[in-house]
């Protein structure tokens, strides 16, 4: 049985109702990585720690840039002077401890968080103050974006499945992806998380100077959170759908900052919630 980074092999015995056998089992690797951060402030570098968060690891400098993006950290790939791992206070540096360094003049201030970040697999970062948030990114309603053919969106889930060869060979990780308006797969990013792994999708695209995704569908392998949905916002993506369900509040912020919503994305039938302009869907007789 192979295995990378994400993954470990397990000796156990699965046992059936009249027998038992010995066997290796992979399972996700799911550790926590800190997020340090290193800016100016009044005239001197000062660091603090960021945020913690449970991940699979892998591809934790995307995870970083998605992280700083989506929080309104940083907008652009030169706001980040450097990003490396640091130590723990010994001599060797920590694979699970990262140092962001902000550029010079980079407007970051302490003062606006009005939380501590701390973020788990199951939840994402929690304790958003209020949906105002992103007014204070300055993130912007969804203008434009491709205008598709429902069933277009039918053949995505399957798309992404046959992509996830991690989830082949352990079944514990969730999947984000981004396709084009033909239904393309250009990208997918797997984790624990489901925050960290739009994190790790997001991070790619700002690294590959793509921001704004205005043409791009998000694929969600579950359920549409509020947290996500924050996240393709800030990336400027017009078009979210998802095998599972949205949360209410995911539904409010998509309905405000016009993007499409679709959720239950499965077994050929979804869910259309917000912003029907970019599905081109049958009549009512064919439905």
């Amino acid at each position: 049985m192979s295995s990378d980074a994400s993954t470990r092999a397990y000796a156990i015995t699965r046992v059936y109702r009249d027998h038992q056998d010995s066997l290796d089992d992979e399972l996700v690797i799911e550790e926590p990585m800190e997020l340090r951060i290193d800016f100016e402030l009044a005239g001197h570098r000062a660091q603090r720690s960021l945020a913690i968060t449970m991940r699979t690891p892998g591809d934790d400098p995307h995870l970083a840039r998605g992280f700083l993006l989506t929080e309104g950290i940083i907008s652009k790939e030169a706001d980040l002077l450097d990003l490396q791992r640091c130590s723990d206070g010994g001599d060797e540096a920590s694979p699970n401890i990262w140092r962001a360094t902000l550029a010079p003049g980079c407007n970051f201030d302490p003062g606006r968080l009005q939380r501590h970040f701390y973020s788990t697999s199951s939840c994402g970062v929690c304790g958003k103050a209020s949906l105002d948030a992103l007014h204070h990114q300055g993130v912007m309603p969804v203008t434009a974006g491709p205008v598709i053919n429902a069933d277009l969106l039918f053949e995505l889930p399957d798309r992404l499945r046959a992509a996830q060869a991690t989830f082949d060979r352990t079944g514990g990780l969730h999947a984000c992806a981004l396709f084009s308006p033909g239904g393309q797969l250009l990208d997918l990013a797997e984790d624990v998380g489901r925050h960290n792994a739009l994190d790790k999708l997001l991070g790619r695209a700002l690294r590959q100077g793509l921001l704004p995704l205005s043409e791009h569908i998000l694929l969600l392998s579950g359920r549409a959170s509020f947290e996500l949905i924050q996240k393709s916002l800030v990336a400027g993506i017009p078009i979210v759908a998802a095998v599972g369900a949205p949360s209410s509040l995911a539904l409010d912020l998509s309905q405000t900052y016009a993007q499409t919503l679709v959720g239950f994305l499965r077994d050929q039938r979804l869910n259309l919630y917000t912003h029907p302009q970019r599905l081109r869907c049958p009549d009512e007789r064919q439905r």
